[in-house]
């Protein structure tokens, strides 16, 4: 079950990695056509705001359509076969169940409590209803395209390959999944109609209390979202906040930018007028963290490693700090020292919860180009002393992590980098392709390339074709079921081919590769369907 949840959590994040360039866009977008920052070339109706004016709508593309996306990206991720097939599936189906909602709801809305003659042209804030792809329907955001999609995936999985008469061939695969799915979405629709109502009340409930949870809400979301990264888990967490309705209607992400010219323009404190960004500053321990626990790493290192430790830090902290990726720190001692990882959520948490104690809050998810381009610029004007109270907390959790990671490396002799046994190579992580000895682990010729080699090493390191029973992924991991856990090879094996590090839950494995795991995956497919041992 657990292997299931994760592998579920893994699908729902391949559309969000779409989400970073529109993102960049809007918030570009949007601070070029501000007159405060630009003056009067910004003023309304000039030629500079109307281009910039079409290059917003633009990127409002993928905030607009995010139902499509999750519908189409989560299949992508869960079908055992002809994933692209699986994903257009969904897609019909999706919109058929939307239809249906639409009919139902004009013939017997009043039945479900539900007022579908309002208009939405001037939008659909506060009125439970939304136009999804031209249809009039309930307002079930991301949460309703998950379940219908993980239904058609699910059917998908079990259907696609039947075998029909020859005189019903026609119908088989997609046709056949398409069909089941439009009778199981008829009783799924009017479900919808009768539940979605009510829990419509649970979620604004819920909106108030997490907007009112306060600094405790904020530690507890912030701790759960980076303790649960090693499972997988941590994608319900936010998800929802971000891209759901558990924190406001819409996301955070899309609320974010659909006010941030009001919030540019606004001088009223900014945590009044979104209390809701608390939930949305656990990028900060992708700048400030990596400092300190770099810091810690080179000054408990062997003296006569530490050049070489200093070389290995100093572009993995940069990476962490500019774009947001903290893998290389947080797998390096989350399997050299698990107790640094529980620290490290516990630190994490509580420099987010006494930042939004001191009136930060925002859209601050990844490094500081992101954050630079979607808060620091646009807001700076009227919201500067928010964004250095930000810096100094921020610098002096930095010193925190220092010292705290000093203290435990060397009370507990963790073998961080720079103080494993003198055989043993210092690394955080290697980008030296795995070459095989063995022609028959040597991938094709059309094939060979880093992602070639990579899932070559991980092949053999699985025990061959015959011992994969499923493979999948999510943003940065590769996960992998196996038949006979005893068949595989130590974490060095990974590592050996590029791995960050390796998860083991029985037959389940997760290795951790990097925001490169589609491609790899992808030869890896190849791979197993050439049958490669």
């Amino acid at each position: 079950m657990m292997q299931k949840i994760q592998r579920f959590g893994g699908a729902m994040f391949t559309p969000v990695l779409l989400f970073a360039f529109s993102g960049l866009m809007l918030a570009l977008s949007i601070s070029l056509t501000n007159p405060i920052l630009l003056g009067s070339v910004a003023n309304e109706g000039t030629l500079w705001t109307q281009f910039w004016s079409m290059i917003e709508n633009g990127a409002w593309t993928i905030f607009n359509q995010m139902e499509l996306l999750f519908v189409i990206g989560l299949p992508i991720g869960l079908a055992k076969e002809a994933s692209g097939r699986a994903a257009m599936e969904s897609v019909v189906v999706y919109l058929t169940f939307n239809y249906f909602v639409n009919s139902i709801l004009t013939s017997w809305g009043g039945l479900f409590g539900v007022d579908f003659s309002q208009d939405l042209i001037d939008g659909a804030a506060g009125s439970g209803l939304k136009m999804i792809a031209g249809i009039k329907t309930l307002d079930t955001s991301v949460l309703g395209a998950l379940v219908i999609a993980g239904i058609t995936v699910w059917i998908h999985n079990r259907y696609f390959s039947t075998k029909l008469p020859d005189w019903l061939g026609v119908f088989q695969g997609s046709s056949f999944v398409v069909i089941i799915g439009f009778f199981v979405m008829i009783p799924v629709a009017f479900l919808f109609c009768w539940i979605w109502p009510i829990f419509q009340g649970g979620i604004a409930s819920l909106q108030h209390f997490m907007a009112t949870s306060g600094v405790l809400g904020v530690w507890i979301y912030c701790f759960l979202e980076r303790l649960l990264i090693p499972t997988g888990l941590h994608h319900f967490i936010y998800i929802p906040f971000m891209y759901g309705p558990a924190a406001v209607d819409g996301g955070i992400v899309k609320y974010w930018f659909s006010h941030m010219q009001e919030f540019a323009d606004s001088t009223k404190p900014l945590k009044e007028l979104f209390p809701e960004g608390g939930f949305a500053l656990y990028g900060n321990e992708k700048i400030f963290a990596p400092p300190g626990i770099a810091a810690a790493f080179y000054f408990t290192a062997k003296p006569e490693k530490r050049r070489k430790v200093l070389a290995l830090l100093i572009p993995a902290t940069l990476t962490a700090m500019l774009v947001g990726i903290t893998e290389p720190f947080e797998f390096t001692f989350l399997f050299a020292a698990p107790l640094l990882f529980v620290v490290h959520a516990i630190l994490a948490a509580t420099m987010d919860a006494a930042m939004f104690f001191f009136g930060v809050v925002g859209r601050m998810t990844n490094g500081i180009i992101d954050m630079m381009t979607t808060n620091w610029i646009p807001l700076f004007a009227n919201h500067w002393m928010m964004y250095l109270t930000q810096i100094v907390i921020g610098l002096i959790f930095t010193c925190i992590y220092f010292f705290v990671f000093r203290f435990l490396i060397l009370k507990f002799n963790f073998p961080t980098p720079g103080r494993e046994a003198d055989d043993e190579e210092t690394k955080l992580f290697t980008k030296q392709d795995y070459r095989n000895k063995n022609k028959k682990h040597t991938p094709s010729a059309e094939s060979t390339n880093q992602y070639a080699t990579q899932a070559a090493a991980y092949l053999d390191a699985f025990g061959g074709y015959d011992n994969i029973s499923d493979v999948t992924n999510c943003a940065t991991r590769l996960r992998i079921t196996v038949k006979d856990e005893s068949l595989v090879g130590p974490d060095r094996a990974f590592k050996q081919g590029g791995a960050h590090g390796v998860v083991r839950h029985g037959k389940a494995f997760q290795v951790i590769v990097g925001l490169s795991v589609p491609q790899v995956r992808e030869e890896f497919e190849k791979l197993m369907q050439m049958g490669i041992k």
